[in-house]
């Protein structure tokens, strides 16, 4: 039987008479959406320009960890606020209209999208750089990544619209798509695993023989870190993601029950948690970009100090008493 938009959206949030029961949840989730709101858009501004100051990484991965960041970016600036705006409301038993909370999962589904797709594409990206390593930069180009990013964001932005389109199917299709990119991306990163383990032995092999060149060394070395690194990336965006999968089909099979309304907000607020985790595992796990956070915040702390030094040499100077100093006369 075919169910309007509005009766496919209303059943993902609690009604009317459910306020009472979740306010303990709503207190809970409002809360941590405050402090993730700014954590979110103050880590990830941060991380876009230290990735700008990151020389030694490529352009390539460069504009794979822009667009993540610039999705992490979204999340904090326009996904909190709104979720937050409805946490409020819910709080003071006024129920949103069906049209505002469409707007809530259509925006919500485009940043979500586009941060999932950006940790596929980063494990493909680290793919590509491990098996074909010696041809990478003729294979993965700049011009290529860049249209393969746009296509993304134009993608997860039809998907959003899958509510207005398809309201009945509309969670079946999010929910499809990311369980094939899902077990996509798990197959990949333990190709690139494997690939990696095949490299080390190649390389100890001709280490033995003294034949290994030390450049091959240091690029077999560096893309293993890189690998590994982003695969902290993949973990914790697992954590965070798979709770709202679980939450969807709990909706899907089981009864809408209260219980399960409260767990499905608790996963939005961790699917939110992502946007802000990723600067933190970039500082952890990347040397380089750590580097490059520690140079920006050193810089805007002098700049501050320099900047409250002449405030206050101005303010002495105008506290002086004129009648000190010599007319000439």
């Amino acid at each position: 039987m075919k169910i309007s938009s509005c009766e496919a959206v209303l059943q993902y949030v609690p009604a009317l008479s459910e306020f009472a029961d979740l306010r303990l949840t709503f207190v809970v989730n409002l809360v941590l959406n405050v402090f993730l709101c700014h954590a979110a858009v103050a880590l990830n501004l941060l991380t876009i320009h230290a990735i700008r100051k990151t020389w030694s990484l490529p352009k390539t991965l460069k504009i794979l960890l822009l667009s993540l960041a610039v999705s992490d970016v979204g999340v904090g600036l326009v996904v909190h606020p709104f979720y937050i705006s409805l946490l409020v409301k819910w709080l003071h038993y006024s129920k949103p209209s069906c049209f505002t909370y469409k707007i809530f999962f259509m925006i919500m589904s485009l940043f979500a999208l586009a941060s999932f797709f950006g940790v596929v594409l980063l494990s493909v990206d680290r793919f590509m750089a491990i098996q074909f390593h010696l041809r990478y930069r003729e294979i993965v180009t700049h011009r290529r990544v860049a249209a393969v990013v746009i296509t993304v964001w134009v993608f997860s932005a039809s998907l959003s619209l899958t509510p207005a389109w398809f309201p009945s199917e509309s969670s079946l299709i999010i929910f499809f798509v990311g369980t094939i990119c899902l077990m996509f991306t798990t197959l990949v990163y333990c190709k690139i695993f494997v690939v990696l383990r095949r490299h080390k032995n190649q390389i100890r092999g001709l280490q033995l023989q003294q034949a290994a060149p030390n450049s091959e060394m240091r690029n077999l070395t560096s893309l293993s870190k890189s690998a590994v690194n982003l695969f902290y990336v993949y973990v914790v965006f697992m954590v965070c993601y798979l709770p709202r999968g679980g939450s969807l089909i709990g909706t899907a099979i089981l009864e809408r029950s209260t219980m399960i309304k409260g767990f499905l907000l608790c996963s939005w607020t961790l699917v939110f948690l992502n946007s802000s985790l990723n600067p933190v595992i970039y500082c952890l796990k990347m040397r380089h970009f750590r580097h490059a956070v520690r140079d920006i915040l050193r810089n805007m702390r002098f700049r501050r100090n320099r900047s409250q030094s002449e405030r206050r040499t101005f303010s002495d100077f105008r506290g002086e008493d004129v009648t000190r100093f010599p007319t000439g006369l």
